[in-house]
């Protein structure tokens, strides 16, 4: 059989970029085979940062710092402040966009291919794309994923907004005033924070009890205090049954709540973009929302190998590349490395920002006996950096056995993602 690559990397998503370069490095033959690429996250991220540094500006009274203006002056800088953030936000994801771009990667030695393709069985293992057909030893996965939309009666006729989208939809126009965001995911949770801190009015609909499910509830419930203080309306355990349009305005049945709104953005969750792929003909299985791998990031067919949003879990890049890292190095050499997460931290962009990393205090309770662990506190208010600073909401939280190994933290505060 003739070999064209050591390895195909197939998708456009920043783990699939990482994986591509670090194959250059380890001396692969490595070709990368992605759609156009999407860089609706740069926009997100920029926006968030303006957010934060409106919020600043308003806090400042608060220091003894005093901007002079009159009302019609006020309005006027309101009006403007929308478009030139998403100028900003723009030249920020152009910006990326060059930087990622295939002559980039070109240059460092990998055969950058767009365009979408699917693999083959027969004669032998390959991938098709643009009528060619791609040999490797083996292949990974980081094809990322898109919104997944649940089904709610009308919600397709009365139109939503997803996460991929969301900011494009506004270029060169207003946003609207009243927003309802339906689900309990890490972005869910920044988008509402940063609407409403570019003046609009935001209801959050989770259905579990708390905002986000996988958190230590005590930090979950500072951080829906502190979304309540910023103005966000959050609504806990209230499903959303049905949409529907009525004289022109957006209605949602959230449990016992009927809403009027402006817009509908849809952030329960992603599904992974593998319909495409043909990966029933080459024996790769896959359960609900993500494909099945084993600790070594081995799909049910032992030459392909999966990272990311593809495997399932919540969208953090850094968990994308450490998981882009085993799956590569166990690709091209003896597959020995497994993947560990209890040491991998991951974190929300909220203000205050909230990071984990390891065993909640609930999850360690269940692997552990309750007098073998103790539970550490250390709120914010009682720094003195944090209260120098303003900065007093918020707590460090450590999950540790009584012989001092750490087995987990939760910290929601400011710089929690550096600390």
């Amino acid at each position: 059989m003739t070999i064209d690559y050591d390895v195909v990397i197939i998708g456009g998503s920043l783990a699939g970029y990482y994986a591509a370069l670090a194959a250059t490095q380890l001396r692969a033959t490595v070709a990368l085979v992605q759609p156009k690429a999407d860089y609706g996250f740069t926009h997100h991220h920029a926006l968030t940062e303006i957010g934060k540094l409106a919020q600043k500006l308003k806090d400042a009274p608060g220091f003894g710092i005093h901007a002079t203006h009159t009302d019609t002056l006020e309005e006027c800088h309101i009006s403007m402040a929308w478009q030139e953030a998403m100028l900003y936000a723009q030249s920020v994801a152009s910006n990326l966009q060059e930087q990622h771009s295939p002559a980039i990667l070109a240059a460092q030695g990998v055969d950058v291919i767009v365009g979408s393709g699917q693999f083959q069985s027969s004669p032998e293992l390959a991938f098709a794309v643009n009528n060619r057909l791609l040999r490797a030893r083996t292949y990974l996965l980081a094809s990322g994923s898109r919104p997944e939309i649940p089904e709610i009666e009308g919600l397709q006729t009365t139109g939503y907004l997803t996460l991929s989208n969301i900011w494009q939809s506004f270029q060169g126009t207003t946003l609207p005033k009243n927003w309802v965001i339906i689900g309990g995911i890490p972005q869910s949770v920044e988008i509402a924070q940063t609407l409403a801190r570019f003046g609009c009015s935001v209801t959050l609909v989770v259905k579990h009890p708390y905002v986000l499910p996988y958190l230590d509830p005590e930090i979950a419930t500072l951080l829906q205090a502190q979304l309540e203080v910023e103005g966000v309306r959050v609504l806990t355990e209230k499903p959303v049954t049905q949409v529907r349009l009525i004289e022109n305005k957006k209605w949602i049945q959230a449990g016992d709540k009927a809403i009027e709104t402006d817009e509908i953005l849809v952030a329960t969750g992603q599904q992974p973009n593998l319909e495409p792929l043909n990966l029933a003909a080459v024996g790769v299985k896959w359960h609900r929302r993500s494909l099945v791998v084993n600790d070594k990031l081995q799909t049910t067919n032992h030459r392909i190998y999966a990272c990311g949003d593809v495997i399932g879990g919540y969208d953090f890049a850094n968990v994308a590349n450490y998981e882009a890292k085993i799956a590569l190095n166990n690709a091209l050499f003896f597959p020995r490395l497994r993947v560990n997460y209890s040491s991998i931290p991951w974190a929300i962009f909220s203000v205050p920002m909230l990071a984990q990393v390891g065993l909640t205090e609930a999850q360690a309770k269940r692997l552990f006996s309750r007098d073998k662990i103790l539970v550490l506190r250390q709120y914010f208010k009682t720094v003195a950096a944090a209260q120098l600073r303003d900065e007093t909401t918020g707590m460090c939280k450590l999950i540790v056995l009584r012989n001092g190994e750490i087995l987990g933290a939760s910290i929601l505060g400011a710089e929690a993602g550096e600390l």
